[in-house]
């Protein structure tokens, strides 16, 4: 079959699978008989999968998930990026539902406060570029990721990533460039409530803190000026 017909028959199962979840998420709407949330999550992934495989077909940047140990809170998760010229850490708040939630009350995060909490505290290794901010979860479907693999509240990593390229290119006049350093290297993708964090890194040590956000900020600000 020529790359052609290939692109033409990935393009086909993406529109069947776009058909399918919006019959999903219809089926969401009148009472349920079982059965729905799961059509709707497999019809979603099924997607997803089928955006991954026209990108990659079509040599674009596309997102995948990656194991990853922890998930951050979908509501305000409150994402803090500190760094220098030689570490990047990133801070933020865990889930961690409350199993006796009755949906009645909203808890208010306050930042500044000594209450004790469960966060993630990051350092990307080898990074050589980080940003934190646009987009926010209402205006995600502008990101120009949107409809390859992209997925919000998600780990991702980008394969085949324009940024990475693009900073690659730049570096590559360097008298030390060494192509294989830079193959070693990862564009990560975290989609938060409010922002967006994507950072080109060798690789990500995770902890998991039981403490205050001011604590972890404190340590991180030590940390940077050993």
């Amino acid at each position: 079959m020529t790359s052609r017909g290939v692109l033409e028959q990935l393009q086909e199962a993406l529109q069947l699978a776009q058909k399918r979840r919006k019959a999903a998420a219809m089926a969401l709407a009148p009472k349920h008989r079982g059965g729905e949330w799961e059509e709707f999550r497999s019809a979603d992934e099924a997607v997803l999968a089928a955006e991954r495989a026209l990108a990659a077909a079509h040599g674009q940047s596309y997102a995948v998930r990656f194991d990853f140990p922890l998930l951050w809170d979908t509501g305000a998760p409150l994402p803090y990026l500190l760094q220098n010229d030689y570490r990047t850490f990133l801070i933020f708040f865990v889930s961690d539902a409350d199993p006796s939630w009755d949906g009645s009350y909203v808890n208010v995060r306050e930042p500044g406060s000594s209450a004790i909490s469960k966060l993630a505290l990051l350092e990307f290794k080898g990074c050589v570029s980080a940003k934190l901010g646009s987009p926010n979860e209402d205006v995600i479907e502008g990101h120009p990721l949107f409809g390859k693999g992209l997925e919000a509240y998600r780990p991702l990593t980008i394969e085949n990533s324009a940024w990475l390229k693009e900073v690659e290119e730049m570096n590559s006049v360097h008298s030390s460039y060494a192509p294989e350093v830079w193959a070693r290297r990862t564009h990560y993708f975290f989609g938060f409530h409010d922002s967006t964090f994507e950072c080109i890194a060798q690789s990500i040590a995770v902890e998991e803190r039981q403490a205050s956000l001011p604590e972890v900020l404190t340590e991180v600000c030590e940390r940077l000026v050993k």
